[in-house]
């Protein structure tokens, strides 16, 4: 039996706290906003513009923020690091044949960045997407299951109708993801190869 799984990116596949804080300091410095990188950086999950907003930024700049943020980005993503347990969590599911997703709210262009620098096999890239809006991605990849440290993960897994994995690298703690709709939380992802195996090995003898 194979499975096809789902991940979120931000906080779940790659730490990208330090790279996002520097980025939206740079962006704060040029359009002279009183922007905190690191307390942005802590809040990831939701999309690049709502976070703007909630962090204060004047509603009428945000379209130009975004802009100049994706300019700057690239330059950043080289000191990204992958999440401990990435790497052996994607290859688990690839030595057992399945498929990998990496379903995102951030900028697709800017995902695949990560993607590519780390050097990872993906069957599909969705990006852009958030919350429960994650679920059009997931029913149409035929997703078994969604790995992702946010809340508006585990919803965007339930609405999709596969089994909801939290992690909690993120900024969500564990009774959080549950409340949202978490199957199993896992502390992070060098938990999920085992896991993993024991659910294909309960499916298999079921």
């Amino acid at each position: 039996m194979t499975w096809t799984v789902g991940f979120d990116l931000d906080m779940t596949l790659i730490d990208s706290r330090p790279g996002v804080a520097q980025a939206i300091d740079t962006v704060a410095a040029e359009f002279d906003l009183p922007l905190s990188g690191a307390e942005f950086a802590d809040r990831l999950g939701p999309p690049l513009a709502s976070l703007l907003v909630e962090a204060g930024a004047p509603e009428e700049l945000v379209p130009a923020l975004v802009a100049r943020y994706r300019a700057i980005y690239p330059s950043i993503v080289s000191g990204i690091p992958a999440m401990p347990g990435a790497q052996a969590a994607l290859a688990a599911i690839q030595a057992r044949g399945g498929r990998v997703l990496v379903v995102t709210g951030k900028h697709a262009p800017l995902a695949r960045l990560h993607i590519d620098e780390l050097g990872w096999r993906i069957d599909y890239l969705a990006g852009d997407l958030w919350s429960a809006a994650k679920a059009t991605a997931l029913r149409e990849q035929r997703a078994d299951l969604f790995v992702g440290d946010h809340v508006g993960d585990m919803r965007g897994a339930r609405a999709a109708g596969v089994v909801a994995v939290g992690v909690t690298t993120g900024p969500c703690a564990a009774d959080e993801l549950r409340a949202a709709g978490a199957d199993v939380v896992l502390a992070d992802l060098t938990e999920f190869p085992g896991w993993l195996a024991t659910q294909l090995g309960a499916a298999v003898a079921g």
